[in-house]
């Protein structure tokens, strides 16, 4: 009971990031540790008693892949955060802007910041990238060298 006291007490804000342990935190989705502030991610929402969960991840591809198996994805509550890649300060995901080529730590090469520009997408071109990407990664397209029934054997 002492413990239910003490976290309906948490300081932890229920909107917005949260802090990172840098370096001792895990990704949700890959189990990396979140150690970019540049790249990073944030997803906030799956209220349980009232109070919203704070997920982390150390790249916004992890983040979107993760997000949409959520039962509360649509959730207009469901908040989104990414690091600037320019000078590591939180941005709504959604709304920030998307450089690509960049070298992140899961490698989907997106580098969010607050303006547009030239050669900056949307976080729904960004999202479709992301799963280009995914693919790319993901993709197992070429045939195996031996099926189970002709496996070589040692000595042939």
């Amino acid at each position: 009971m002492f413990a239910a006291l003490l976290a309906g007490c948490s300081s932890e804000p229920q909107t917005g990031p949260g802090e990172v342990r840098w370096d001792r935190e895990i990704c949700v989705r890959c189990a990396m540790a979140v150690s970019d502030p540049s790249y990073s991610a944030q997803v906030r929402g799956g209220v349980v008693g009232g109070r919203s969960k704070l997920y982390k991840f150390d790249d916004i591809g992890c983040a979107v892949l993760w997000l949409e198996q959520q039962s509360w994805k649509d959730d207009p509550a469901t908040e989104v955060w990414v690091n600037s890649h320019r000078d590591g300060e939180w941005i709504d995901a959604r709304s920030a802007w998307y450089v690509t080529g960049k070298i992140t730590p899961m490698d989907y090469g997106l580098g969010a910041q607050r303006e547009k520009t030239d050669n900056s997408i949307d976080f729904t071109q960004a999202v479709e990238r992301i799963h280009e990407k995914e693919k790319q990664l993901n993709s197992h397209t070429h045939a195996p060298q031996s099926t189970p029934d002709k496996l070589p054997s040692i000595g042939q």
